[in-house]
């Protein structure tokens, strides 16, 4: 009882296939391509005839962009609207033109702004350092400058003036008089 199968003539089959690929290799049969271009090859197909498929291989790649950047306190990043407030490396993958991905990459660095709060009593005025000028009013007053890191410095100066009190009395006393006052 042996099978009778067609001529190997009448089943021969060709296929065109359009392939595309991102950063890739393709296999077809005992053959890998690793680059674009148009390929035949040479299949035994069920019946035990030759089966040709002819390849049209696009291989695409993928894209990356890396961007460095340093910022005071807080970032927000145009490419996806978040907002970063410590250092470190971000991405963001996205489908390039070709249809691959495509990584941005933010490395980024944080840097803080700093702030001092003093308290000072004084008697009649203060001259204060940080600015220079000399305060004669009770107040908070405050001297804004950039740090070692760029970012802003605030100075703040609660400040309170004592003014001196005085007394004055008028004394008429025989021979001497104790002042209980000292």
């Amino acid at each position: 009882n042996a099978t009778l199968y067609p001529p190997c003539n009448t089943l021969n089959i060709v296929t065109n296939n359009n392939i595309q690929i991102c950063d890739s290799s393709y296999s077809i049969g005992n053959s890998t391509y690793i680059s674009t271009g148009t390929y035949s090859d040479t299949l035994i197909n069920y019946f035990g005839c030759d089966s040709i498929v002819n390849t049209n291989l696009t291989i695409n790649n993928s894209t990356s962009n890396s961007t460095a950047v340093t910022q005071c306190d807080s970032y927000i990043w145009p490419l996806n609207g978040n907002i970063y407030n410590t250092s470190g490396i971000y991405t963001d993958v996205s489908v390039n033109a070709v249809g691959c991905n495509h990584t941005e990459i933010l490395n980024l660095t944080i840097t803080n702004s700093t702030s001092i709060t003093s308290t000072v009593v004084a008697c009649d005025s203060y001259l204060w350092m940080v600015d220079g000028n000399t305060y004669n009013t009770s107040g908070t007053y405050t001297d804004v400058s950039v740090n070692s890191s760029g970012c802003t410095h605030t100075e703040i100066l609660n400040l309170t003036i004592n003014t001196p009190s005085f007394n004055s009395t008028t004394l008429t006393h025989c021979s001497s008089y104790t002042w209980l006052i000292n």
